[in-house]
């Protein structure tokens, strides 16, 4: 008996064999054609074949080379990064403030860097560990100003700025709180933010840098500003020691770009002198500043237009306050994710009170977990296809079977068989295992969502899992607080 399907398959049967034998005529013809093309290789002389071959080996290779690259797909683009500019900068705040967070110091950072455009000074920021000289470094560049010089170090706590004509040049000078004092504290948010702020920057130090001083110089270097390294005290060595000490520095840090300079801010020191009598006596003189080739460096930065300088001392300032923002704006974001854990995971509570038969999955509860991932997701300004939060919650289902909050939810079901006291004991069981499994999963979202990428379901799946196997106290404490809440939201309903 014939089938319907025959003439369909008698045609496919036709047209397999014609493309068969076409197959074998153009490999036979390429055969042939390869042999005609060797015997007439055969024919040239040595020198002129082996040319030919190697050229059909390049190309060959070559051929390859692309094939692979087409199918295996280069690497993606790296995505641009936005410029960060006044425009940005304004957009951020707003949502900032759209979070509810206070951007008090985001309006005063643009507040003083129009000021300080518009004054149009050479800003200058004076850097150093506590008692590195900083201060007195200050005096002798501006005599006129009124420094606190303390023995004791640490004199400065505040960033003090000083305003002075230098050689018929005005200049703002910002004495900065010196840095690994008692504390050990590196560069504060403080002194960042005045490095951010100034057109160059001068970092003071006594002899080779330490480790901490380091960081706090490179740290500096980033800033991308004209940067000195100040050697003070420099009339405390030898020559000789003197001369290695700068050759050492100039090597160390060649790759940040900055000049060493030796100064010495003058001092008071102390000289045994011997009487006519023959009695020793003390005396104290005061040593004078030397500052070297400082002053003509500061010379040839203030002849530079103050123009000049200014895009790359706005572009610091705007990065840095980009940076405090996004700081401020992932503290807020996280405090409202925090609030919709809470939100959700609570009415995951309630509704798990008002459950007899819960299932071994997020099926039950699944419209309350998807609502949970869209808004964290709206929080962090993305969006989730239901497609995708629904094959989401799928693969979270098939693996939390095993985990300790399934347990809790048999063992509610279990008790909800008996009236009374287990019925009671079942509900508040099923809320706590509902109340880990929305937990768990609320925190593993918004962690993947924080970061700043999309929803990566195996990453966050994982991070779920590990939520689920080690509950900490402090969440299990949470959910007993949002289950009292919950049995007394549940009361207040049913009077």
């Amino acid at each position: 008996m014939r089938r319907p399907g025959d003439p369909l398959r008698l045609l496919l049967a036709l047209l397999a064999l014609v493309a068969t034998a076409a197959l074998l005529y153009l490999g036979l013809a390429l055969l042939e054609r390869s042999l005609d093309v060797w015997a007439q290789l055969q024919a040239l002389p040595a020198w002129i074949r082996g040319a030919l071959l190697a050229v059909l080996a390049v190309f060959g290779a070559a051929g390859a080379w692309l094939a692979l690259r087409l199918l295996r797909g280069g690497p993606g683009r790296a995505p641009r990064a936005e410029p960060i500019d006044r425009a940005r900068i304004e957009a951020r705040l707003e949502a900032l403030e759209a979070l509810g967070e206070p951007a008090d110091f985001a309006r005063g950072e643009l507040t003083e860097l129009d000021a300080r455009r518009a004054r149009g000074v050479l800003q200058l920021a004076l850097f150093g560990d506590i008692s590195a000289g900083k201060s007195s470094l200050l005096r002798a560049l501006v005599p006129g100003a009124e420094v606190a010089v303390d023995v004791r170090g640490g004199s400065t706590t505040d960033v003090r700025h000083h305003r002075a004509l230098f050689e018929g040049h005005p200049l703002e000078l910002a004495d900065v709180p010196g840095t690994h004092g008692a504390d050990g504290q590196p560069l504060s948010e403080l002194a960042r933010a005045e490095a951010a702020r100034a057109h160059a920057l001068l970092y003071v130090c006594e002899g080779d840098l330490t480790r901490g001083q380091d960081a706090d110089l490179r740290a500096l270097a980033r800033f991308g500003r004209p940067l000195f390294l100040l050697l003070n005290k420099s009339d405390r060595y030898a020559d000789g020691e003197r001369t290695a000490l700068l050759a050492h520095l100039r090597q160390r840090y060649a790759d940040l770009g900055l000049r060493v300079l030796a100064v010495s801010a003058g001092h008071r020191e102390q000289l045994q002198r011997i009487e006519t009598d023959g009695r020793e006596t003390t005396v104290e003189r005061e040593r004078p500043a030397d500052l070297g080739e400082l002053p003509q460096a500061l010379r040839a930065l203030a002849r530079i237009e103050t123009g000049q300088l200014e895009p790359a001392r706005e572009a610091a300032t705007l990065a840095a306050l980009d940076a405090r923002m996004a700081a401020a704006e992932l503290a807020a974001r996280g405090r409202e994710a925090e609030a919709i854990l809470r939100r959700y995971t609570r009415r995951a509570l309630v509704a798990a009170l008002a459950t007899v038969a819960p299932g071994t999955d997020l099926i039950i509860q699944g419209g309350l977990a998807a609502a949970m991932l869209h808004e964290l997701a709206r929080l962090h300004g993305r969006s989730l296809r239901d497609l995708d939060v629904d094959a989401f919650l799928k693969a979270a289902g098939g693996r939390v079977r095993s985990h300790s909050a399934v347990l809790l939810a048999i063992a509610g079901n279990a008790l909800k068989a008996f009236p009374g006291l287990g019925t009671l004991g079942g509900g508040l069981v099923h809320a706590v295992a509902y109340g880990l499994l929305f937990d768990a999963l609320g925190r593993a979202a918004a962690e993947a969502l924080a970061q700043g990428s999309a929803l990566d379901r195996s990453a966050t799946l994982d991070a779920f899992e590990k939520q689920l196997a080690a509950p900490r106290a402090e969440a299990l404490k949470r959910l007993a607080a949002l289950g009292i809440e919950a049995i007394r939201g549940e009361r207040e309903v049913q009077r």
